[in-house]
C-alpha cells in the first residue's frame, strides 16, 4: 500500500510541474492564467514540482510569496515525510 501512496505523490507533484509550465506558457502568450492561489495550493500539494517548474520555467520567482512559501512547504513535506519514516507520525 505504500507504493501506491508513493507513486501518487509523485503523480501530483508532477501534476504541480505542468500547471507551473502551462501558466507559463499562457503568461507568454498573454492567455488566460491559472491563479496565484491555485498555484500556491498546488504548491501545498505538490511542492517538489512547484519547486522545479519555478526553477525550470523561471516562473514565479520573483513574487515574494511564491519564493518563500514553496520552500516552506517542501520543509513541512520533509518534516512529515521524516516523521512517518521514525515512526513519530
Amino acid at each position: 500500500m505504500n507504493d501506491f501512496y508513493f507513486i501518487l505523490y509523485v503523480i501530483v507533484n508532477i501534476v504541480v510541474f505542468a500547471l507551473y509550465g502551462i501558466d507559463k506558457y499562457k503568461a507568454v502568450n498573454e492567455s488566460f492564467r491559472i491563479s496565484e492561489k491555485a498555484l500556491l495550493i498546488a504548491a501545498f500539494f505538490g511542492p517538489f514540482g512547484a519547486y522545479a517548474g519555478m526553477g525550470l520555467f523561471r516562473h514565479k520567482i520573483r513574487k515574494l510569496k511564491f519564493s518563500i512559501l514553496v520552500p516552506v512547504f517542501i520543509l513541512i513535506h520533509i518534516v512529515l515525510f521524516v516523521g512517518y519514516i521514525s515512526g513519530i507520525i
